[in-house]
Order: structure tokens, then C-alpha cells, then sequence
């Protein structure tokens, strides 16, 4: 699975209660060896359900074309592996609801535009929905 989203959109605290575990996942790198960095390459796996393996990308940054032409290559390469285990079978794409005056930003839409991820399906995860509560409320309040 692909998780991602901009910088603390709450990846990992999906990851972690989907794996149900407070602990920080163990990070390894294309040739199975312990890392400390993300990186898309890198397998992002957690001590207590080892049979997910995941895939982070970090954050885009601002205008990183770079970093945005990697992320599609990676997918691309993923999505038309022929062996099992270098598949991803997933795009969690995170998306945080804390700043309801810019909901999608540009590495957002450009990925909606431009990334073919083949037959990986895309599942959108609304994150930090509840900082949204004060806003709804704040309408709902105009209206009465």
C-alpha cells in the first residue's frame, strides 16, 4: 500500500491503528536492510502486523517537480510490476480537512491530472475531519 499526503495529513496514525499499534513502523530499504528515512522505495513495516508492508510518500513540496516526477515513475513501475511482492495494491491518498479555505492543493490536483496509476485503485482519506465541526457549526448558527 501507498500512503500519501502532504506533510501531517495523519499517515501514519492511519498506519498505525490499521496495524493496531502505537509504535513507529521499522523502515527498510530496496535490499531488505533497517533505514531511518522515508523514502517512497523504502518499506515502511510495523512489529505488530508484519504482513503489511507500506510505502510513504512524505509530503510533496511546494513546486518539487522532481519529487513529483519520482513519485510517478515509482507508481508506474508498481503498477505494472509482474511479480507480486513488487506491486503496490493500493493508493491511500490522505487528504487533511484542518484548513477548509484550501481543501486540495496543487500536488493534489496534479496528481488527479497527470499520475496514470494503471489499475491501482485510489482511495481518498479525509483526515482531521473534525476541524471542520466549528466551521458546520458556524453556518448552521448564520441559519438560525
Amino acid at each position: 500500500v501507498l500512503i500519501m499526503g502532504r506533510a501531517n495529513a495523519g499517515k501514519t496514525t492511519i498506519l498505525q491503528k490499521v496495524c493496531n499499534t502505537t509504535d513507529q513502523p521499522e523502515i527498510y530499504n530496496t535490499k531488505g536492510k533497517k533505514c531511518g528515512n522515508h523514502d517512497i522505495t523504502n518499506e515502511m513495516v510495523f512489529a505488530s502486523n508484519s504482513t503489511f508492508v507500506f510505502h510513504d510518500l512524505c509530503g510533496f513540496k511546494v513546486g518539487s517537480e522532481e519529487e513529483f516526477e519520482d513519485m510517478k515513475e515509482f507508481i508506474s513501475d508498481c503498477a505494472h510490476a509482474t511479480k507480486l511482492e513488487d506491486q503496490i495494491h493500493a493508493i491511500w491518498y490522505c487528504i487533511p480537512m484542518d484548513d477548509h479555505w484550501r481543501t486540495f492543493q496543487w500536488s493534489e490536483e496534479k496528481f488527479f491530472q497527470e499520475c496514470d496509476t494503471g489499475h491501482v485503485p485510489v482511495v481518498m482519506v479525509f483526515t482531521k475531519f473534525e476541524a471542520l465541526h466549528p466551521v458546520a457549526y458556524g453556518e448552521i448558527k448564520k441559519q438560525l
